[in-house]
């Protein structure tokens, strides 16, 4: 059933650095996987995509916003978050929106697909595949806590994902030291 996804690996497992009840934007987020992952655990919620029928299924303190963010204005202009959220998602004309959504202190967690995946199913164009380290120069003005860039198996796929926070007055805040 739709909506009952678990959600990625990669953002529960960094899901411990943002604060109690800190401010989430999960973009691109279709059902809410990840959205819920964190409405449940108290956090405050904002869910972007541009199907306004999956954003529907989304309830229980998740603000929604429909928008067509690859032809349409930022959403969100002047908003910032304590976690941005963005997984299986590729348009690289948002890079710079993205970062700008991170809060100072906050926290980017950013998963989709690398160059390889055409191999083992789809997406399988160049233009939704990550080129070697790309997350990291697109988002090099933020602080990387952790990268991955290879296989995954379950289910098989090349993904490239990054941890990274907007350093507070060119600090790392400790929460986020390993």
């Amino acid at each position: 059933m739709h909506g009952t996804e678990e959600p990625s690996d990669w953002i529960v497992r960094w899901s411990h650095l943002v604060p109690a009840g800190g401010t989430v934007l999960d973009l691109a987020c279709g059902r809410g996987r990840n959205a819920r992952w964190f409405a449940v655990r108290g956090h405050q919620v904002t869910g972007v995509d541009r199907d306004a029928e999956a954003l529907s299924t989304l309830q229980g303190g998740v603000e929604t916003v429909v928008a067509d963010i690859e032809n349409g204005p930022w959403p969100l202009a002047g908003r910032r978050f304590d976690a941005v959220v963005v997984t299986n998602y590729l348009w690289r004309p948002l890079f710079g929106a993205i970062a700008a959504a991170v809060a100072p202190g906050g926290l980017l967690l950013h998963e989709t697909f690398a160059q390889g995946n055409e191999t083992v199913g789809k997406p399988s164009r160049s233009d939704f595949l990550l080129g070697p380290g790309e997350l990291l120069r697109a988002y090099a003005d933020l602080r990387v806590v952790a990268f991955e860039d290879g296989f995954r198996d379950a289910p098989p796929r090349f993904v490239q994902r990054i941890a990274a926070v907007r350093p507070l007055d060119g600090h790392t805040p400790t929460r986020y030291l390993l």
